[in-house]
């Protein structure tokens, strides 16, 4: 469709879009409270196409991975979308609607407020949303990030997807280049460790004996792999967590025959599903009885079962790796598998004893209010370590997914310049399983009511989970717009 002779008006309904061309532009034209709005077709995270999206109010959200963009302006206003879309004028007459020139970009934002200088500790998704977000509004002021990694801020999910499957180039990983932390004036301090922190005097000590000031403090220090509790050759097991850690299981998988996963987790069975990717025999062990059964149910789980199994994978369940002897790999149960290594998938836990041994308030994570602040003023934390009050469920909360991680860093910057913005989002994440991605959105513990619409054999459902009648969550196979549309759902029903 050439939107450039135009669209009748009527032929697009209010909260819908149609798609069409300027030029050589994919553009999405957009009705939304009475007014008409061109932006860019495709996502700026995958580049997904817009086509199946979801206009609310006067933004639009992917089906993909829910990013949203702002239909005024392109910006993205959540993550994991960074970078806005391009934005169109549009003009009517007689009853069409015209798209053809290309709006000028905003222009960048400038301000004098905020702290002294911004030091955040951790260099993940969180961290990197944050500085990003800081500089967005305009702070000008200096920002530090301290990272124990010695990579640059990657795109963490593709560690264990399409990067491990040989599928993604190396370069595509890195969130951004290494020029773009000093164009943006990013101290970007990479194999850096801070060992402690003087919330009284605002600062924080590396271990190279760098003393840093802040005006205010991200603590962003993310999880760590729990590691496999074994006797034997630790040699063979490897973990996955950092670029680094994909790499060398890339390396070693292309000499490999077969591996062990230990651990049915998401990790996992990603880990898993790229292996077979690559032609590599894949055995899962795990003390679980269903993959997954205590975080999607048995249905989902056997769902995902079934579809490892017809790729290939043996599953060794109700059992746990008792050594590793050498190619040997000898579980509870008695058997033994001679495989090149084993990859462990058994669970992360949250990186805290930097902001514990500063007396930060803590509860199976860093206890921080719905501005996402510690119990020190001026100190904040965001990411996989933060157990913030959900509003959705009414108790405190800690997730380990990715774009939650991305949002609360967005949040707390904001908060840092003095929005005062709670952090409300529903949490959402994705896995993929060779060609079936499962969508997530919600956050359920526990559950009492489990109820499927559609069929998961055929990879076409929606599963709900209900506590005491009130839905927590939804998982969604093959249907994305509803998994959107229950994200929007969930973010009206809250408990406060």
């Amino acid at each position: 469709m050439d939107l450039t002779a135009g669209v009748p008006a009527d032929s697009i309904p209010e909260a819908s879009s149609v798609t069409g061309k300027v030029g050589k532009s994919d553009v999405l034209l957009v009705r939304s409270g009475g007014r008409f709005y061109a932006v860019g077709a495709k996502c700026t995270h995958y580049q997904g196409a817009l086509g199946d999206d979801l206009v609310v109010g006067d933004a639009v959200r992917c089906p993909l991975h829910h990013a949203c963009f702002s239909l005024a302006t392109g910006e993205a206003l959540r993550a994991p979308a960074l970078d806005p879309l391009k934005c169109w004028k549009v003009e009517q007459q007689d009853g069409k609607v015209f798209v053809r020139e290309r709006a000028e970009a905003p222009a960048p934002a400038h301000s004098s407020a905020g702290p002294s200088s911004v030091v955040i500790v951790g260099g993940g998704a969180a961290g990197h949303a944050a500085a990003e977000m800081l500089r967005r509004l305009g702070y000008e002021q200096p920002i530090t990030i301290v990272s124990a990694d010695r990579d640059l801020p990657v795109d963490r999910p593709n560690l264990s997807k399409d990067y491990l499957a040989g599928e993604a180039k190396e370069e595509w990983i890195p969130l951004w280049p290494q020029e773009s932390y000093a164009e943006h004036h990013i101290d970007l301090r990479l194999n850096a460790r801070a060992v402690s922190i003087d919330t009284a005097g605002k600062m924080v000590a590396l271990h190279d004996g760098t003393r840093l000031s802040y005006g205010a403090l991200l603590l962003a220090t993310g999880a760590e792999p729990v590691k496999l509790p074994v006797p034997g050759d630790s040699g063979p097991v490897l973990y996955l967590r950092t670029f680094a850690d994909s790499q060398a299981i890339v390396e070693r998988a292309k000499e490999a025959t077969r591996v062990v996963v230990a651990g049915a987790s998401f990790i996992g069975l990603e880990v898993a599903a790229s292996l077979r990717t690559r032609g590599v025999a894949v055995d899962v062990v795990a003390p679980d009885h269903v993959p997954l059964e205590r975080v999607m149910g048995p249905a989902v789980g056997g769902m995902i079962r079934a579809i490892h199994e017809s790729h290939g994978v043996v599953f060794h369940l109700g059992e746990t790796i008792k050594s590793v002897d050498g190619r040997s790999v000898h579980l509870s149960g008695g058997s033994t598998i001679e495989a090149d290594f084993v990859v462990a998938g058994v669970g992360v836990r949250p990186v805290t004893a930097l902001a514990e041994a500063a007396g930060l308030a803590a509860d199976r994570g860093i206890v921080v209010d719905e501005f996402l602040e510690t119990s020190a003023k001026d100190v904040f934390a965001a990411g996989d370590l933060a157990r913030w009050p959900d509003p959705h469920t009414g108790e405190r909360i800690r997730v380990e997914h990715w774009v939650v991680a991305q949002r609360q860093g967005q949040t707390a910057a904001r908060n840092i310049l003095g929005r005062h913005e709670a952090f409300d989002a529903v949490p959402f994440f994705w896995s993929q399983h060779y060609d079936v991605t499962i969508r997530y959105v919600g956050h359920a513990e526990h559950w009492d009511d489990v109820r499927i619409d559609g069929s998961l054999d055929a990879h076409d459902a929606s599963v709900g989970f209900f506590d005491k009648g009130r839905r927590l969550a939804v998982a969604t196979v093959g249907r994305d717009r509803t998994n959107l549309e229950a994200e929007v759902e969930m973010e009206r029903d809250r408990v406060r």
